[in-house]
């Protein structure tokens, strides 16, 4: 059997509302996600046992063992033919934007390709991660409850630029420093015209884990100042809970040169540039 070649892309949340919280501790979200052209690569080879080998830009510190999310997902098909599975790892880990989400959500679908079975759903796919859902169909939606309710979104391509200033941030204590955790819901996503409504529209929404996130780690506020100070940048945000932000732009043209202009004055962090919207196809798995 041929290889089998799958793209995780990044997810980024164009606006976070946290809108309570659930006995159990888990959060309550209303999100409004896009996906972007960058992301990290998976390549399934026809092997004797599961074994995830990581190489790439950003594989440093990313495990290769059980406890990669990649390697649970795989697990969830149980018994048959297994695999030796290649990460080229491109985003940065733990910032915001759903890289080992992403990834687990590549792996399932890389699976079930190579099983040649449905795509695995449900609870099981929840307990890997509440990212892991959304990424399963990498295409804009709404998603609520923790993130599983998902609802299709039509978006306008959006171009854009991320930036992460390499400082991971703990999910657990960006919530735990959120001091109010019931706040208004996004409001009703209208049929945008094209992008530049679809920033305004973007403007008035939040990320409720911004302002913690930056308590934390200050320089998410430097990274949003720059953004912001770039020609053509029409909004600055983090993504998810940090420490990833970013800035939407007025062209793909605009974008493109601010991120050339970040390589260049801050190359100790990590950017890319590209137009958030439906990364579906790209991520569609493909014999190679």
């Amino acid at each position: 059997m041929p290889e089998i070649e799958v793209f995780a892309p990044a997810k980024v949340n164009l606006a976070l509302h946290v809108t309570g919280q659930r006995a159990d501790g888990y959060h309550l979200l209303d999100s409004l996600v896009a996906f972007a052209p960058a992301g990290d690569r998976l390549r399934f080879a026809p092997a004797e046992a599961m074994v995830l080998k990581v190489s790439g830009p950003e594989a440093r510190g990313v495990p290769e063992g059980p406890e990669n999310l990649v390697l649970k997902a795989a697990a969830l098909y149980g018994p048959g033919p297994a695999a030796a599975i290649h990460l080229d790892k491109c985003l940065p880990a733990a910032s915001g934007i759903g890289g080992g989400s992403s990834d687990a959500a590549a792996a399932l679908r890389a699976m079930a390709r190579l099983r040649a079975v449905p795509l695995a759903t449900g609870p099981a796919v929840v307990n890997l991660g509440a990212d892991v859902p959304m990424c399963l169909d990498p295409r804009p939606a709404r998603t609520r409850g923790i993130g599983e309710e998902l609802t299709p979104v039509r978006l306008p391509p959006l171009p854009a630029v991320l930036v992460n200033p390499r400082v991971e941030v703990a999910t657990p204590a960006v919530f735990k420093a959120l001091v109010c955790k019931d706040n208004a819901p996004m409001d009703e996503i209208p049929a945008f015209a094209d992008a530049a409504a679809c920033i305004a529209w973007l403007a008035r929404q939040r990320n409720d884990l911004q302002a913690p996130a930056v308590a934390l780690a200050p320089v998410i506020a430097e990274v949003l100042a720059a953004l912001e100070a770039l020609p053509g940048c029409l909004l600055a945000r983090m993504s998810g809970s940090g420490a990833t932000c970013f800035g939407l732009f007025e062209s793909d043209a605009a974008a493109a040169a601010a991120q050339e202009r970040l390589a260049t004055t801050t190359p100790a962090w990590w950017s890319a540039h590209g137009p958030l919207g439906d990364q579906a196809e790209a991520a569609a798995p493909r014999f190679i």
